[in-house]
């Protein structure tokens, strides 16, 4: 007789946990290599031989009544337990009950409009103006920073910056916006 010959299994709980730990020593490393081999996967190979001995554990009166080895009927529920897990959802990134949920999409609509408007705002300003804008807004940099990118000094950059936002606001309100002030002419810090 085995040390996990089914027929040991009968008894009190501690003699049956006792037998139970020696058909894990006995059949951990066989049902491991056979779970690896099926499934190239080391750490889910751990969870199936668990759920395997933990199978037999709960099934203890099985083996006892089962014609055949052991090991046979533990090789069987761990190549069932693969089977399964490889048919199961999870392995195919299925979400169970995914159809019940009905997910309303944002619609990008207001996005493209306002980006279209933006786009025309930005468009209505003098190239000098509109560069300061896209270095402090866009690109977020600093006005010191964008004054020194643009090669103009900072006290411009902030007048540029003014005068293109005062602009927008009112083309944004949809007042008719005043022309554009010209770095010559209107004023001296444009």
């Amino acid at each position: 007789m085995t040390t996990t010959d089914p027929r040991m299994i009968r008894g009190d709980a501690a003699e049956r946990d006792r037998h139970l730990g020696a058909l894990v020593r006995e059949h951990e490393k066989a049902l491991l290599a056979y779970a690896e081999k099926l499934l190239n996967d080391h750490h889910l190979a751990q969870d199936i031989v668990q759920e395997t001995l933990v199978r037999a554990w709960h099934n203890a009166e099985r083996l006892v009544e089962s014609e055949g080895s052991v090991r046979g009927w533990l090789l069987t529920v761990a190549r069932n337990l693969v089977i399964d897990q490889a048919r199961s959802g999870f392995n195919r990134y299925e979400i169970t009950g995914a159809d019940m949920l009905d997910v309303a999409q944002r619609d990008h609509a207001d996005a493209v409009v306002a980006s279209v408007a933006a786009t025309e705002m930005l468009g209505s300003l003098s190239d000098e103006h509109r560069d300061v804008l896209v270095h402090i807004y866009l690109r977020g940099l600093t006005v010191r920073e964008a004054a020194d990118n643009l090669g103009i000094p900072v006290g411009t950059a902030k007048s540029r910056q003014h005068y293109a936002l005062n602009r927008l606001r009112g083309h944004g309100r949809g007042d008719r916006p005043p022309p554009a002030p010209s770095d010559g002419a209107g004023t001296a810090a444009a």
